[in-house]
């Protein structure tokens, strides 16, 4: 028997399954992520290679003939890391944006949005054709995503801790999750510490748990984010869909933890209403690794 292997890649984890003849997961495997733009290129290389080898170990290991990375980051990167790996049959790229777009659409015409510690908007068109919008990383904000909703949580606490905006929850909460109490020992810890990435990433579920339970300066943050989804979707109707109407809209996916989440799906909602959006939006509860283990078994 012969097997496959499919990896969803992401700033977070990387997620890989072994996949048998039929389609079943025969085995899978669970490490930290591996978004070169985040850890570094070295650290992604060992990350799913590690990963790889985890997945075949054993005493009999099994012979794999093809392998899709589904990876966030450069795509020329994995490219040259699939060339790279020896012993794993047929390696193939493509972005992390394709499972979710077909957990979306299945394959068929419309659009996802995305969120996890970066965000993005997917699109496939009538023609089939694909195409990527956003993602633009933590330098630049993604809408929605974990970075950016934490990185403008976190702001709005060290404006509180330095006594310059009133005190709500956010600010404990921040002290919480980092361990330190005031301003300047966080101010330091953000601008000095290698982990500072993860863990301002990791502070947005915080935040969309804080909006859910009325805390105000959260639900503008979540309001804020999510509204800079705006440009891109609507770049993407126009351009893809110019057909679509409010009486017959196409599908729109909503992926990720977060966006689902009540106080994300009502400003996104919200946000659909008052850009006029033609979309029927749709939460996407399966995980992006079932949208890989799909695409694997559609491969040539």
């Amino acid at each position: 028997m012969t097997y496959r292997i499919g990896i969803d890649g992401g700033g977070t984890k990387t997620e890989c399954v072994l996949l048998d003849e039929r389609g079943a997961v025969a085995a899978s495997h669970l490490a930290p992520g591996c978004n070169p733009s985040l850890v570094g290129t070295e650290r992604a290389r060992a990350v799913v290679l590690a990963a790889l080898q985890a997945l075949v170990a054993g005493s009999s290991p099994p012979v794999v003939e093809r392998v899709l990375l589904c990876m966030a980051g450069s795509r020329s990167f994995w490219q040259e890391t699939a060339a790279a790996l020896n012993g794993f049959g047929r390696v193939e790229t493509a972005s992390d944006s394709l499972p979710v777009l077909e957990l979306a659409t299945g394959g068929a015409p419309g659009l996802v949005l995305h969120s996890g510690t970066g965000s993005f908007v997917a699109a496939r068109a009538f023609d089939g054709s694909v195409h990527y919008a956003g993602g633009l990383g933590w330098r630049f904000g993604d809408p929605g995503s974990g970075h950016d909703l934490g990185r403008r949580a976190i702001a709005r606490a060290l404006l509180e801790l330095q006594g310059w905006a009133a005190r709500t929850q956010l600010a404990d909460e921040l002290s919480q999750h980092t361990g330190l109490a005031d301003y300047a020992a966080n101010s330091r810890f953000f601008y000095r510490d290698a982990e500072a990435n993860a863990v301002i990433a990791s502070f947005a579920a915080r935040v969309v748990e804080l909006a859910s339970h009325d805390c105000t300066p959260a639900q503008q943050v979540v309001a804020e984010s999510l509204a800079e989804f705006a440009g891109p979707v609507g770049a993407v109707l126009q351009r893809l869909f110019p057909q679509a109407t409010l009486e017959s809209p196409v599908p729109c996916g909503v992926s990720g933890l977060l966006l689902n989440r009540p106080p994300c799906w009502s400003a996104l909602r919200a946000l659909a209403t008052a850009q006029s959006w033609p979309v029927q939006l749709q939460a996407v509860t399966e995980r992006p690794i079932e949208g890989v283990r799909r695409l694997v078994l559609k491969m040539d």
